[in-house]
């Protein structure tokens, strides 16, 4: 069900979808290939009655590298003959979308081929921006002009987490910023091929539908293999759906921060006529701050293609350990929370009110 690599991934996700007999709605990346020189693309297939008002959407990749998670669920979901059953009965349908940040998933990146990151994408570029002061104040600290970064830079980041806490850090810099093309957590100065493809997808699956619930996988906060349900839009119905430890970063309730233009919203945005929840199940991997430093050297990397071959390798790969840990006990436990929140899924659309 897992993979190693994005092109890997790729081709599982097709095959299980040809073994199923299932059609594939491909939409291609146009004009870069992968890192293996692989087409890259986010394919997408449809299960369930053809008439269903009901839809379960199931994204992976938005956060490209976390996309070893998602897939694996996907996948995995799509052999579940139990659940698929439990579909059909209940009159649901489910709309897999392997892959929306190809980009990043094959480069082992968090952002798209833009450095854009997808969850700080989906707002308004005709209104202002939002601002993040916090981040501009250490945008220096966390792109250093060498990697891996010198004594001086650690110290420096070190005394800022025990002066302001590590959760002011963490605020700082994942909140989101439209002011750096070439930093962390960039969302963008318009909205990206990912954002209008997912857009395009809701818009065209979702349009007959009453009722659409969504659950996009990631991994890198929390403890390992925990699968926090962190809510983006109606709580209320979320909790009814998937339980109470739902959380929010609007309430403070949870482990994420609260960011302006997740790619979830575009759900709000493109289906307002259908009640709708949704969520992202955040699996944890390792401690908060490796998993930041793995980004800063995301950042890095891209921005110095010139660094040695073996330097590169070695960022990427270490990168990928950092939100994809090749463990069957891990493994296990991300199957096991996504089928059960599948399942809670499709119970709560089945009896949400026309």
């Amino acid at each position: 069900m897992f993979s190693s690599t994005y092109k890997e991934a790729r081709q599982r996700f097709l095959d299980t979808a040809a073994q199923r007999k299932l059609a594939v709605d491909t939409r291609v990346l146009e004009g870069i290939a992968g890192l293996e020189g692989e087409t890259l693309a986010t394919d997408v297939v449809r299960i369930g009655p053809a008439d269903a008002k009901r839809l379960l959407v199931l994204t992976s990749a938005t956060h490209g590298v976390e996309g070893f998670c998602g897939s694996g669920a996907q996948i995995a979901l799509i052999r579940d003959d139990a659940l698929l059953a439990s579909m059909q009965k209940l009159g649901v349908a489910m709309l897999l979308v392997h892959a929306i940040n190809p980009y990043g998933f094959s480069y082992l990146s968090r952002t798209t081929e833009g450095n854009v990151d997808l969850n700080r994408n989906s707002v308004d570029f005709s209104r202002p921006l939002p601002v993040n002061a916090g981040y501009a104040e250490l945008h220096d600290l966390l792109i250093p002009a060498h990697w891996p970064p010198d004594g001086a830079n650690l110290t420096a980041i070190r005394a800022y987490i025990e002066t302001r806490g590590e959760w002011a850090y963490q605020q700082a810099v994942t909140k989101g910023q439209y002011t750096h093309a070439h930093g962390m957590f960039y969302g963008g100065d318009e909205s990206a091929w990912s954002t209008r493809t997912m857009r395009a997808l809701l818009a065209e699956y979702g349009e007959p539908c009453d009722a659409i619930g969504w659950i996009d996988f990631h991994t890198g906060l929390g403890p390992s293999g925990f699968g926090a349900k962190i809510c983006i839009g109606d709580v209320t119905r979320a909790r009814r759906w998937w339980g109470a430890d739902v959380t929010s970063p609007s309430d403070g309730t949870s482990i994420a921060a609260d960011v302006a233009g997740p790619l979830l919203d575009t759900l709000r945005q493109t289906c307002p006529h259908a009640a709708n929840a949704s969520i992202a199940i955040e699996y944890g991997t390792v401690p908060l701050t490796d998993m930041l430093d793995m980004l800063r050297a995301d950042v890095w990397v891209r921005h110095h293609p010139d660094a040695p071959e073996a330097l590169k390798a070695d960022i990427r790969r270490q990168i990928r350990a950092a939100f994809y840990i090749d463990d069957d006990l891990w493994r296990g436990m991300i199957a096991g929370q996504a089928r059960a929140a599948a399942l809670q899924a499709l119970y709560g659309l089945s009896r949400e009110q026309a």
